[in-house]
């Protein structure tokens, strides 16, 4: 009998992957049994209590503890699982691509699949125990909602602006790859392209099921709450499926993608043709770059000996490497070489922007190749095989395309393997995570928001703020739009898709909605933030200190209007 192709049957797997992740979490736990705790008990910091205890350890086996100490220890272990759960979600995802092509899987799971831990944990902070139980963990959920929320704005966008400034020039635009300037803060900053500003302006638009929620509270109405809790579910479920139909069928931001991993991979083969034809090796045993040889190469590309490389010298160097692998335009190719490296925009590549160029990819390709774990002295065919995987994956392909991926039922394999374990971990750690935190806010008295608004999003969002940041350090106009492009998408997802999930937990469970000071302080971040980002593409670096100011601004508004003005 034939087997499914890899097409159909990773679809039915991945939609039974996110049923299952739902489901995972359906069980009930019973309060606490209310016996007394001896004094001994505040001695041990982490156990494995007996039934006479008062802690309840979740699924019956994983520990539990009423200490600080414990509790934080817990807290920091199954907050690394989860962060592990993300990474191999986000491999899987990419991976995926190789088999489905960029169209309905980037526009419409990858999304999902990228929210999905913060959405288990949101809906385990209000799923387990009474009702009573699931009003006092549900304040873990919104402070890992507005937290997540927040940290994409204020700390990852003002980091991506540092490590990504560049010059800005008489017209207040940047210059690639030119950082000078040092701090200068009107002096410098970065730059993105218009469609960016067009998924800034989808991130402010997706606070409406927010003001939606909060209308009873706006106009003082003493009835409405559950049909307005329902109607701003309806209504996040609305942006949502528009949000992915949007990115299904206009699919730029993995167009972009596209363009810079073409870029990498025709580095990657020039390097790889470099080191196998000049004299001697571009790096040394120790790791570092040989100047000398990268010289070489220079001279080598510059056939008239004049000092300089012209676009047609390097057009006819890059012709004369073997790019089997993918369909190569020269032209193109060259086009992208020259703006990558022609930083003085003369139309020539001088020496020392040449030499700077290509150390600039040697380290991007130690990067790659460490980040995957197969770092060796044959670096540069690893690199080489990565961006042509890269390559690949976000290549508009037919129904046909599949069959021309090298070993897809490997892919395949692969693929599943790394989407059902970080599922599952996502789904077996998220309620313990919670039950730590919370066991956490009652042993120290800080209210479990703060703790969640701070600490939980650093589990959730650290794979994908390394990934944006090391984005944002290629000073390139083009790869800072796309990083820029998935924060506001990753807070979009956050208002949409978690949002939605966190209403449906409020409405089917009974719970009250009483989170004013917190929808206003995500009002109130992608407000300003999405103002400072949907009719401008420049931003001087400046900018970064009122993003990062707005950070501390959040924590401390939440605290006096529950603490001082009682809104709580």
């Amino acid at each position: 009998m034939t087997p499914p192709p890899p097409r159909l049957l990773i679809a039915r797997l991945l939609l039974a992957i996110l049923v299952g992740a739902v489901a995972a979490h359906g069980r009930l736990l019973p309060a606490s049994d209310g016996l007394q705790r001896t004094a001994d008990d505040s001695i041990a910091a982490l156990r494995l209590p007996s039934e006479s205890e008062g802690c309840e350890m979740t699924y019956g086996f994983l520990p539990c503890t009423d200490t600080a100490g414990g509790n934080l220890f817990l807290a920091v272990a199954y907050g690394f699982l989860m962060f592990k759960s993300a990474t191999y979600l986000s491999a899987g995802s990419e991976l995926l691509l190789e088999i489905l092509g960029p169209g309905i899987v980037g526009g419409l799971f990858l999304p999902i699949l990228g929210a999905l831990p913060d959405a288990l944990l949101i809906l385990v902070s209000g799923l387990s125990g009474s009702k009573e139980v699931a009003q006092s963990q549900v304040l873990i959920g919104m402070g890992l909602l507005a937290g997540s929320t927040v940290m994409l704005l204020t700390i990852l966008w003002g980091s991506c602006v540092v490590v990504g400034k560049c010059d800005l020039s008489e017209n207040s635009t940047t210059v690639d790859s030119q950082d000078t300037k040092a701090f200068s803060l009107f002096g410098s900053g970065v730059s993105t392209d218009l469609q960016t500003s067009y998924a800034a302006r989808i991130m402010a638009i997706s606070v409406l099921p927010f003001i939606v929620v909060q209308i009873p509270s706006i106009l003082k109405l003493q009835s409405g709450h559950r049909l307005t809790l329902l109607l701003g579910l309806i209504v996040a479920v609305l942006l949502l499926l528009t949000y992915c139909l949007y990115q299904i069928f206009q699919p730029w931001i993995q167009r972009r993608k596209l363009e810079y991993s073409r870029l990498k991979h025709v580095m990657s083969g020039l390097l790889k043709h470099a080191q196998m034809h000049t004299f001697g090796r571009l790096i040394d045993d120790d790791g570092r770059p040989n100047v000398s040889v990268i010289e070489k190469l220079f001279h080598k590309i510059d056939l008239d000996n004049d000092g300089s490389i012209e676009r047609g010298e390097l057009q006819a160097f890059i012709v004369g490497v073997n790019f089997e692998d993918i369909d190569l335009d020269s032209n193109l190719a060259a086009d992208q070489v020259m703006a990558d490296f022609d930083r003085s925009h003369n139309n020539f590549i001088e020496k020392g922007e040449f030499i700077d160029g290509v150390l600039r990819w040697l380290e991007e390709a130690k990067r790659a190749v460490a980040f995957s774990g197969v770092y060796s002295k044959k670096f540069m065919d690893d690199f080489h095989t990565t961006t042509r995987d890269e390559h690949t994956a976000l290549l508009d392909k037919d129904e046909e395309d599949g069959e021309s991926i090298e070993n897809p039922t490997w892919t395949c394999f692969k693929a599943i393997a790394l989407l059902l374990l970080g599922t599952a971990m996502a789904a077996a750690f998220a309620d313990p995570l919670v039950d730590a935190v919370h066991n956490f806010s009652s042993a120290t008295n800080i209210p479990s928001f703060f703790i969640s608004f701070i600490a939980m999003p650093l589990a959730t969002n650290s794979s994908e703020a390394v990934s944006a940041i090391i984005f944002a350090s290629r000073k390139k106009q083009r790869t800072l739009s796309l990083t820029f492009s998935e924060v506001y998408g990753g807070v979009t997802m956050n208002n949409t898709l978690c949002l939605a999930v966190f209403l449906s937990l409020v409405y089917i469970r009974g719970l009250t909605w009483d989170f004013s000071s917190e929808v206003l302080v995500i009002f109130l971040v992608c407000i300003i933030m999405g103002l400072f980002t949907s009719f401008r593409t420049t931003f001087p670096l400046w900018m970064c200190f009122v993003a990062f100011l707005l950070y501390p601004l959040s924590l401390i508004l939440v605290y006096i209007l529950d603490y001082k003005f009682g809104w709580s």
